[in-house]
């Protein structure tokens, strides 16, 4: 199982170099060094136990957005879509998990299934996903627009437009305060980035 790297100043290792450590066997040994690795680094803890692999073959980067990075994490038991951001908190992947999740229930638009969700020890974010393979670009634009359609379709609610927790669109926060119609919507979206950008640049 490959979890990473251990520090030789951490009580485990401490303890495994005392001649008392003789009395431990091997695996004793190696199981106090994965979980101490392990600790440090929640999203191969849950890959390892949650995501059911017993080893993580390679992690490559496949780009991202502007403020996340991307990855995917091969495994024996097949890869998973990683994002991790270093200055934002768990509620951004929350509201985007529940996005997906309520997406992925509509059975239309093919997106990925969320997992996990949690902070990172040294700061930051990350959420763990389902890995899409991509395949040939078909271009299709047509059956795009019908599988929109019945997503938005399958939605129930009377909330009118919006969703039911705060989401983001990159930065920008979107809330989940209920519109009157699309445009109304897309108005208020395109506002908030507007603010964004004249904080972020000065404009």
């Amino acid at each position: 199982m490959e979890v990473g790297f251990i520090s030789f100043s951490s009580p485990i290792s401490s303890a495994l170099h005392n001649p008392r450590s003789r009395f431990f066997s091997f695996q004793q040994q190696r199981h106090c060094l994965i979980v101490a690795a392990m600790s440090n680094d929640p999203i191969r803890e849950w890959i390892v136990t949650e995501g059911n692999a017993t080893k993580i073959k390679g992690i490559r980067s496949i780009g991202g957005g502007c403020i996340s990075n991307a990855s995917c994490y091969d495994t024996d038991a097949g890869p998973f879509f990683v994002k991790t951001n270093r200055s934002m908190g768990p509620s951004m992947f929350e509201g985007e998990a529940a996005g997906l999740t309520a997406m992925f229930e509509t059975s239309s638009v093919r997106v990925p299934k969320p997992y996990k969700v949690g902070s990172l020890p040294t700061g930051g974010s990350y959420i763990i996903m389902e890995f899409i393979e991509f395949g040939a670009h078909k271009r299709d634009q047509s059956a795009i627009g019908r599988k929109l359609a019945e997503m938005h379709k399958s939605a129930k609610s009377n909330m009118g437009f919006g969703f039911h927790v705060d989401n983001t669109i990159g930065r920008t926060k979107a809330s989940k305060e209920s519109k009157t119609s699309v445009s109304e919507c897309c108005d208020e979206a395109m506002l908030a980035s507007w603010r964004f950008m004249e904080w972020e640049y000065h404009l």
